[in-house]
Order: C-alpha cells, then structure tokens, then sequence
C-alpha cells in the first residue's frame, strides 16, 4: 500500500482517538450545569474527567502535526480555509483549559461561577464547530484551480453543515453521560443514566437522517456499512443503558463514533479536501508529501505510537473507580478574589 494512504488512515485513526476520547469530556463539561447543582456535585463531575482531559487533546495536536508533516497543503487549505471557526475552537479549548486548571484554586463563589462558565462555553462551542467542519469535508468546499479556499465563513454554515454541528452535539451529549453513569454513583449516576436515555434516543434520529443525506448526496457505496454499525451501535445504547448497563452503554457510544469518523473519511477518499468543482479537489496524491518524509515518519509512529497507547491505557487503568460526592475533599484554595483593604 502506498504510504499517502497509509497516512491518510492513520491520520483518521487519530481523529477517531480524539472525538472518542475529548467526546465524552466535551459531554462532561456540556452537562455540568445539569447534574452539577451543588459545589460538591460540580467537583465531583470535574474530577471525573480530572485525570484524563489534557491527555485526550493530545490525539488532537497530534492529528494537527501528522497532518501538517504528511499532507502539507491539505493542512494549509483546510486552516485558512475554517480559519475563523479553527480559532473560535482553539479559543474554546484554552478557555476551558485555564478553567479547568485553576478552578479549585481559589474557593470562591464568584472565581468557580466563571471557571465554570469557561468549561461550559469551552465543551459547547468545539462539540458544535467540530461536526461543522467535518460535514465541509464531506460535502466539499469552494476551491480554485491552486486549490486555495475562495468561500467565506457563512459558505461553511449551509443547512448540511448545521446538521453535522447537531449531530456532534447530540453524540457527545449521549457520550458523556454514558460515561458519567459509568464513573459516578448515587444520585449523579441516575440522572446521568436519564439524561443518556434521552440524548441517544435523539441521536439515533439526528444522526441517521444526517447519514442517510451524506450517504446519497455525497458517499460512496461501500460506507453503507458504516451508517449500518452506527445506527445499530446507537440503538445498543439506548437498550444497554435502559438495563444500567454502563460500560455496555459506552462501549456502543464510542463505536457510534467510530463508525461516523470512518464515514467521513470514507466518504472523502481519495480526497483529502474535496472541492465543488472536483477538478479542484486536494486528493491524497497531490497534497502529500515526498515519500522520504512519510517513510521517515512511518518508522516514528511505529516505534512511539504503541508507548503513548500504553501509558494512556494505564492512566485510565489507574483511575477506574466510581466516584460519589463522600470522595470529594474539602477545598484548599485560596479562600477569596478580594483584596483586604488598608485598615488606615
């Protein structure tokens, strides 16, 4: 097999590690406001997603730098071409980050209110922007003859795209509370268990009618097969988690994602930026690089891809265990924003 298309699999493996992996934190962060109406309900829906967040988006710079290195003009269109919606994402992501970081340092109302504000703006607005994105892809974009993007923003919000951003929305939601249900015990586990129920039921409309669009309008034959695994992993998880049947319930959410992802790249191949006009389409031939290159990093992921798997195995090895509300200490940050006045 010629090594393009070796990476251009290998590049949709890695998308697939980030939207399985950020997608149920994204759904996390989403559901906070929910399931989080106390101080101690809030930590405890954080911390289950405490270990693992900042390693998750690491499948994401690495899906950026793979892209970069093996097809280097599919990431220079791709990046000016969703310049603004990449930005509003990457804003979103740093947002929820410092959030993240230094929420419990400081144990005030005020400071937690707007950590927490980030984390749900910063969940939100990528779980939306993402399906956005990808839905360009499959549907194609406005290219010239240099392959340069000559669409503006609102040429990337037709009503196709829209949907996509709703399907990525809804499939995160499911994502985690699925894996709230799986973490937590007590009243959290319940309510999350419900709130699945509802969100895979709408999934599984939402996201088959976006499917069966992509698959005649702009899909290939052969992709059938993945609307077939998603639609049937959906239906799985309403079942699984009907019964409380947590990890079952995950393991289908995660397929469902899986199965979109091979979707979208299936229904790209072998574009890796199809245009409106095919004749303008970035494929994996002429937007890849040399083969130098893709030998030399062929030989890198080989020797480094299977240690980064598992260390990630072994950090949520380490953190498997349900976590309920008597888990969560008490706050040791600093105890207020405000400045003591001069007594003078």
């Amino acid at each position: 097999m010629d090594l393009h298309i070796v990476w251009f699999v290998l590049i949709a493996v890695l998308w697939t590690g980030y939207l399985v992996l950020e997608g149920f934190d994204f759904g996390v962060g989403m559901l906070l406001p929910v399931l989080g109406r106390k101080e101690k309900e809030r930590r405890l829906i954080i911390n289950t997603i405490g270990p693992v967040w900042d390693g998750n988006e690491v499948w994401l710079l690495t899906a950026g730098g793979a892209t970069f290195a093996a097809f280097p003009e599919w990431y220079a269109t791709m990046f000016s071409g969703f310049y603004v919606p990449l930005f509003m994402i990457l804003i979103a992501l740093i947002l929820r980050g410092i959030s993240f970081e230094y929420r419990s340092k400081i144990n005030d109302a005020t400071w937690q209110r707007r950590c927490d504000q980030g984390i749900i703006v910063g969940s939100w607005l990528p779980s939306i922007l993402w399906g956005v994105a990808f839905a360009n892809l499959v549907r194609g974009v406005e290219l010239d003859a240099d392959h340069e993007f000559i669409g503006g923003f609102w040429s990337l919000l037709s009503p196709f795209a829209l949907l996509g951003g709703a399907v990525t929305l809804l499939l995160f939601l499911t994502h985690g509370a699925v894996f709230l249900a799986l973490k937590t015990e007590g009243e959290t586990r319940v309510e999350a268990r419900r709130l699945a129920g509802y969100f895979s039921v709408a999934s599984v409309l939402v996201a088959g009618s976006w499917a069966v669009w992509a698959q005649l309008a702009y899909s290939v034959t052969w992709t059938w097969a993945a609307v077939a695994v998603a639609a049937a992993a959906l239906v799985g998880v309403v079942v699984a988690n009907s019964r409380a049947r947590e990890g079952w319930a995950f393991t289908l959410s995660a397929v469902s994602i899986v199965a979109a992802v091979v979707l979208i790249f299936g229904s790209m191949y072998p574009d890796v930026m199809p245009a409106l006009d095919p004749a303008n389409s970035l494929t994996v031939t002429n937007a890849s690089s040399t083969d130098y290159t893709l030998t030399l990093m062929t030989w890198v992921a080989v020797i480094l891809t299977p240690l980064v798997l598992l260390y990630q195995g072994w950090t949520y090895w380490v953190f498997r265990k349900r976590l309920g509300v008597h888990h969560i200490p008490e706050p040791i940050g600093l105890p207020s924003l405000s400045v003591p006045r001069d007594p003078a």
